[in-house]
């Protein structure tokens, strides 16, 4: 391209689903890479992303793949699901088969937002017209070439690049008899609009269906009604196999695949299938384990055995490949059971017209059909069709593709009469299928749409900047621009003090620069780890995307290390791994360590979590947020002295650090100070503290004093103003604002009803009865046994029972023992509680709020009239630390 010429122009021809794909990845290409584009789509069609196959509104027509396969983006598998969930059917999920009317509109809005997110780097323009010729310049097969469309309204178009996404050629009905083509009872194109318009509105008369694939399946759910019989007819009389109702499971490829000849191939491929059978009962996830290579095994048979495949194996292939959703074969089903449906084997040989205007169709097996109506369902022809591609062959641009299927590419460019790939003339999908075979549906399509957009822009990409790059707080360099990296920079700094924004700061930097992998990755981090409103597998998407294409090696390891922790794949080692590469890395370290923040490397005992900061001690050089997490651990050790000096230490060098104004809180608490510690946290919270991300935890840390004083008023107070649901919300409402409640009640602390249901509709049902840790389980265990609710309390150990070896082992029991604790069988939980003691460390969490199952085994005792035991435990709790609740419940005790 050259110096006067720097913003790129693209034409795509096709808007529907495959030119959309490529659409949203050229302007999400262009932006990350900051690449002017002008974008432009050509297409009659009234409405982008439909096409011919998701312009249907009978709701009877259905995806023939599961919603989790049906994602615009390849490396995005959920985007489809969720995109659902967000538009009126929250129960779906990804084993679901949507309409595929919704999957059209699924295309027409990714591809809006994929346009209003570009803006400003990338203009489209919507073109509602068709190209029917082009012209090339003549070193078009060399960089700097330009292509010119001519379009039917008279206009024309030069562009950079041209992409024909002009998907499935037309039938060409080439197995018709003169009689039937010449019959205005005969269909040749089904989805042109209005051309089901006498079939639908005939009541009377039979349809015949010629072909016997999805397409003849989609028409015979449309056109069934009482009093009418469908025909099908095909050369094999197979209709495609259904999907199963459920995951049978996954099977890997056989070992060994890869090019071979047919024979071979052919034994390979059964016996994978027979072991399928024999596993699974099924052998759909052995012919699914095969699509990743379906292209490469076709291209490394030679044109004889493609020939003989599709011969002798095609029909097979496409039946059991090609399925049918399970509504609609159970739809299908009901109308042949009623003899709605009848499938024929076998090809039409004649046909003459009835006085009546009806059709008698002849059969190769003899039998006469009397039908209203015949359609051609044989599916596309073999080259494209239309105006652009007959010029293209006429002009040598194009030529035919293997077996005279489709066109010739390389890699998706056009290959011309010379065999020269033309770098400005580009196809994907339908077009490439005797190149590909497998390559007409979304899954397929999505992935060349991508590569295609990232071939076309790669030309235009940025040039990388000499100059010294920006850097975070801590001195490490960012793959940015300096407006970004400033944004970025707050984030990181409110996420190192535990402010809340740091989202906000996060997502303006990656507004600011769309193409910062790290600013992503710590956007899906903190709505992974801290649930802020953070579309995390699209922020985690975002970031792989962009540290593909510009990212150093500390963030690619970043970035990978977040995708792991998120996938549940290793990503506790990968964060250690992380630190001891890049040791200076704050977020990094934010992440590993448990705090208040982040819930840290899981499996990391207290020693583990000191050598991480050992470790990294020296990069960090005695900042104040490397000395709080230090604060924060010698707590959790009992090295209370300790931690206050590194916690005042802290703080002098950043009075808004809020890991250590929590460590220093702990060691208030763990000490007895407990008028000093409510006095200083109360005036931090409403000072400094107003802007914390867990204000309402510092503010239970203030009740837990109030508690421990024996102050119910004020407790209530505290409740009532920082704590209650509506203030409180999600899990912080179950670990804070319910754990206190029950502990007031423990020590008769709280007149009257507790106010639980408050609490339980603060908190998703999900999270009550299927916690993802056992830490929240602990937590909910307690807040169910506030509340009485026995069922609740049996489902969630049932959940425990299945999850993590912490929950196994100390949740069951738990609940068990709270459980007794509920039918007043006070021995057994008293027993039950006693013996957890010892294991409760396991859960994580502080000893603080682990407290609350020895408060239980305290009530349990004095009810079960063990006031001996009762005694030792209080004498127990007051060496440990004073407190006046503690020492009223012990003059309480009958001697």
């Amino acid at each position: 391209m050259t110096e006067a010429r720097k913003r790129p122009t693209v034409a795509i021809v096709g808007a529907g689903a495959a030119g959309a794909l490529t659409a949203v990845q050229l302007c999400e290409t262009a932006t990350r890479r900051r690449t002017p584009l002008d974008l432009v789509l050509i297409d009659p069609a009234p409405e982008a992303g439909r096409g011919t196959a998701y312009a249907t509104t009978d709701p009877r027509h259905r995806l023939n793949v599961p919603a989790g396969g049906m994602s615009a983006y390849p490396d995005e598998p959920g985007h489809f699901t969720r995109w659902l969930c967000r538009h009126g059917e929250p129960q779906v999920t990804a084993a679901d088969f949507a309409t595929r009317h919704r999957y059209g509109a699924y295309l027409a809005d990714t591809l809006g937002r994929a346009i209003v997110r570009a803006q400003g780097t990338v203009a489209v323009r919507r073109l509602r017209t068709r190209a029917h010729h082009c012209t090339t310049t003549a070193t078009d097969t060399a960089p700097g070439a330009r292509i010119t469309l001519r379009l039917t309204d008279g206009d024309a178009l030069t562009a950079d690049a041209v992409v024909l996404a002009t998907g499935p050629a037309g039938a060409v009905a080439d197995w018709a008899p003169p009689a039937l083509l010449g019959s205005p009872r005969f269909v040749t194109g089904p989805w042109v609009p209005g051309a089901l318009d006498g079939p639908a509105g005939d009541h009377g008369g039979d349809v015949l269906l010629v072909g016997s694939g999805l397409t003849a399946v989609d028409l015979a759910l449309t056109l069934d009604r009482p009093g009418r019989r469908v025909h099908t007819v095909s050369r094999g009389g197979l209709l495609p196999e259904a999907h199963a109702l459920g995951p049978a499971g996954e099977m890997a490829a056989p070992a060994g695949l890869g090019p071979m000849p047919l024979d071979r191939l052919r034994r390979t491929v059964l016996r994978h299938l027979s072991r399928s059978l024999r596993v699974h009962g099924d052998w759909r996830p052995a012919l699914d384990s095969l699509r990743p290579h379906t292209a490469r095994l076709w291209r490394a048979l030679t044109p004889g055995e493609r020939e003989e495949f599709l011969v002798r194996d095609g029909a097979l292939w496409n039946t059991h490949r090609h399925r049918m959703a399970p509504a609609t074969a159970e739809h299908v089903e009901r109308a042949r059971t009623a003899r709605r449906l009848t499938v024929h084997t076998g090809t039409v040989t004649d046909a003459t017209a009835r006085d009546d205007g009806t059709l008698t169709v002849l059969l190769s097996d003899g039998r006469a059909l009397h039908v209203g109506w015949v359609i051609d369902c044989t599916g596309p022809g073999r080259l494209p069709d239309g105006p652009l591609w007959q010029g293209l062959f006429a002009d040598g641009l194009a030529v035919p593709g293997p077996l005279g299927m489709g066109v010739a590419t390389r890699d998706g460019r056009l290959l011309d009469a010379h065999g020269r790939a033309r770098l400005a003339l580009h196809t994907l999908g339908a077009p490439r299928r005797g190149e590909l075979w497998e390559t007409t549906a979304v899954p397929e399509i999505r992935v060349q749409a991508a590569e295609l957009a990232g071939r076309i822009l790669a030309p235009a990409a940025a040039p990388r900047r000499r100059s010294r790059r920006p850097a975070d707080g801590h001195g490490l360099p960012l793959s940015t621009h300096a407006e970004a990296a400033a944004a970025y920079r707050t984030g990181l700094d409110r996420i190192l003090k535990v402010r809340s924004g740091a989202g906000d700061a996060l997502a303006r930097a990656v507004a600011l620069d769309p193409g910062f992998a790290l600013g992503h990755a710590a956007l899906a981090l903190l709505g992974h780890e801290c649930g802020a409103a953070v579309d995390v597998p699209r922020a985690l998407a975002d970031a792989r995307r962009s540290a593909r294409e510009r990212a150093d090696e500390r963030e690619r390891s970043f970035v990978d290390t977040v995708g792991r922790r998120i996938t549940g794949d290793d990503g506790d080692r990968a964060l250690v791994r992380h630190l001891r590469a890049h040791p200076a890395d704050a977020l990094a370290l934010a992440a590993a360590v448990p705090t208040i923040a982040f819930s840290g490397v899981r499996d990391l005992a207290a020693d583990d979590a000191l050598a991480l900061l050992d470790l990294t001690s020296p990069a960090h050089d005695g900042h104040w947020f490397h000395t709080s997490l230090l604060a924060f651990l010698r707590q959790g050790q009992g090295r209370l002295h300790e931690a206050g000096e590194l916690a005042h230490r802290a703080l002098a060098a950043e009075p808004g650090s809020g890991h250590a104004v929590h460590a220093l809180t702990h060691v208030h608490y763990e000490t007895g100070a407990h008028e000093a510690g409510r006095d200083w946290l109360d005036r931090w919270v409403a000072g400094r503290g107003r802007g914390a991300v867990h204000r309402a935890h510092f503010s239970w840390h203030i009740a837990l004093h109030e508690l421990a004083l024996d102050d119910p008023a004020a407790l209530r107070r505290r409740w009532f103003a920082q704590l209650a649901p509506r203030r409180v919300t999600g899990v912080r409402a179950l670990v804070d604002s319910g754990s206190l409640l029950w502990r007031a009640r423990l020590s008769d602390s709280w007149p009257g009803e507790l106010p639980v249901a408050d609490v339980l509709d603060a908190v998703e049902r999900d999270v009550l009865e299927h916690p993802a840790t056992a830490f929240t389980a602990l937590h909910a265990a307690v807040v169910l046994t506030a509340d009485g609710d026995l069922p609740a309390l049996r489902r969630l150990r049932d959940h425990a029972a299945g999850a993590d070896a912490v929950q196994r082992e100390v949740i069951v029991p738990l609940c068990e023992a709270f459980a007794a604790l509920v039918e007043r069988r006070f021995h057994e939980a008293a027993r039950g509680l006693d013996a957890l003691l010892p294991a409760l460390s396991g859960v994580g969490g502080s000893a603080a709020q682990r407290e609350v199952v020895e408060e239980t085994l305290l009530y349990a005792l004095v009810a079960d009239g063990r006031t001996d035991a009762a005694r030792r435990l209080l004498d127990t709790r007051l060496d440990r630390k004073p407190a006046p609740r503690d020492r009223r419940l012990l003059a309480a005790l009958p001697r």
